[in-house]
């Protein structure tokens, strides 16, 4: 159950990352050529340079997108956890998508909040989902390792020695 729960979620997460990368591109598109259709100008800029700017702003998150979703891809057809590099990447979506859900309320509304928390949610999932996982099919780096839990019992109670003066 839980490799097709794994595989599910982050073959899903990849198909929402492209679709979300169409529309994104798609929009940088619109708002580039109205840019340069109106000769549009913020502060004496060249309206020329406005939409090349919004054209390669667009081509680079849909770029981005597209390697998170190769990335996720990869991690449900081997059903192996993201590497190092694979996990940066990830979690700076991931970031991202938090961020712009956050502006997202003020600027264009919840549906818009909900479709970013959505993709935050497929995201942080994956990763929880592909945590790795040791031989004994413990969390690496898990409640043991992070307390430093020693193997030695306690000394009896009348040798505990206070730590204030």
């Amino acid at each position: 159950m839980g490799v097709v729960l794994r595989r599910l979620v982050a073959g899903l997460a990849a198909i929402v990352l492209v679709a979300e990368a169409a529309v994104l591109v798609l929009v940088h598109f619109v708002l580039g050529r109205t840019t340069q259709n109106q000769s549009m100008s913020v502060a004496g800029m060249d309206p020329d340079v406005m939409s090349l700017a919004t054209y390669a702003m667009g081509a680079g998150i849909g770029a981005f997108l597209l390697l998170c979703a190769v990335l996720l891809a990869v991690a449900a057809v081997r059903d192996r956890p993201p590497g190092t590099f694979a996990r940066i990447v990830l979690v700076t979506a991931a970031v991202t998508h938090g961020l712009l859900g956050a502006l997202a309320v003020g600027l264009v509304g919840w549906g818009a909040f909900a479709v970013m928390m959505l993709i935050l949610c497929l995201l942080v999932l994956t990763l929880m989902l592909y945590a790795a996982r040791d031989e004994g099919g413990a969390p690496a780096g898990g409640a043991a390792d992070a307390l430093d839990v020693q193997d030695t019992p306690p000394p009896p109670f009348g040798e505990l020695k206070p730590t204030n003066p």
